[in-house]
């Protein structure tokens, strides 16, 4: 037990996580937790001034292996390909290898399909589908040529069934599933990890940030996310999962039975799926 221990920690000690969608929720979640554990992490995301103080919150924190961690703010707007180019150039300007990248950012839906124009759609895949791509693309072969890496994708329970006022996001999250499980098969003899993970409800603002059909936010909580996970809860379940490099993970409480009766019956989940509240 001890030599595991010590193991986990010299591991810790020398890893470099990058995560976007890093200033709220499952991010900033997942940042803490890494920050706890002593990993060295580059924090994106649109907003600087939440990110800068989700890093002053990292530096407050006792690490369990006493080591120096540091911490890196750097912005990217995750539906633009000049600006994850740009925050790229700056991550390879700090000459640290990056061990684990964690696609987070990403936009929840809540419109009717026929309500929302293409545009919203657009938008939608964007960030949720082309950014972690054009990301994950640009820093694969600084993975590869590293011999190892872990690429994270944080898709949804929606990745795993349409379900109501959430077409796009539905769509972008599959797209994700089918992406990330092909690069898995691709590289996993590289030493290149890939892990899906398939949060449920979990409280966070990703229903009040959630684009309506006329591109506004929504504004308001769903009742589900009021009852959800934790973000704590949720990020040390896959933090605990990319360890274990689990190809995918399901996190949440039981709202997860619904890809469960998705898989296994069908018919039910069918019927369920046109009664069930989507808020």
């Amino acid at each position: 037990m001890e030599i595991q221990i010590l193991k986990f920690m010299d591991y810790y000690s020398n890893t470099t996580v990058w995560i976007t969608g890093a200033s709220s929720g499952i991010g900033e979640a997942l940042v803490l937790r890494y920050a706890q554990l002593g990993a060295s992490v580059i924090l994106s995301s649109r907003n600087i001034d939440k990110l800068n103080a989700v890093a002053e919150k990292c530096r407050n924190i006792p690490t369990v292996n006493g080591s120096a961690a540091e911490f890196f703010v750097i912005p990217v707007d995750m539906s633009s390909e000049s600006s994850i180019t740009e925050a790229w150039e700056k991550v390879k300007s700090l000459n640290r290898k990056i061990d684990i990248l964690i696609n987070n950012a990403g936009i929840s839906q809540r419109a009717l399909t026929r309500d929302a124009s293409i545009d919203i759609d657009r938008k939608v895949m964007d960030l949720n589908y082309f950014g972690p791509v054009f990301l994950t693309k640009l820093v694969l072969p600084h993975m590869l040529d590293n011999k190892k890496g872990h690429i994270v994708a944080i898709s949804s329970i929606v990745g795993k069934f349409g379900f109501p006022l959430r077409s796009a996001y539905s769509a972008s999250k599959h797209a994700l599933k089918g992406f990330f499980e092909s690069l898995d098969a691709e590289e996993y003899q590289n030493n290149i990890r890939v892990t899906l993970v398939y949060p449920g409800f979990i409280t966070t603002n990703i229903s009040v940030n959630a684009v309506t059909a006329d591109g506004t936010a929504s504004g308001e909580m769903d009742n589900n996310q009021k009852g959800g996970m934790s973000p704590e809860t949720c990020a040390k379940k896959i933090v605990r999962g990319i360890e274990k490099e689990k190809h995918e993970l399901l996190v949440g409480k039981k709202e997860l039975l619904l890809v469960h009766i998705r898989r296994f019956l069908p018919a039910l989940y069918y019927k369920m799926a046109r009664k069930v509240s989507p808020t």
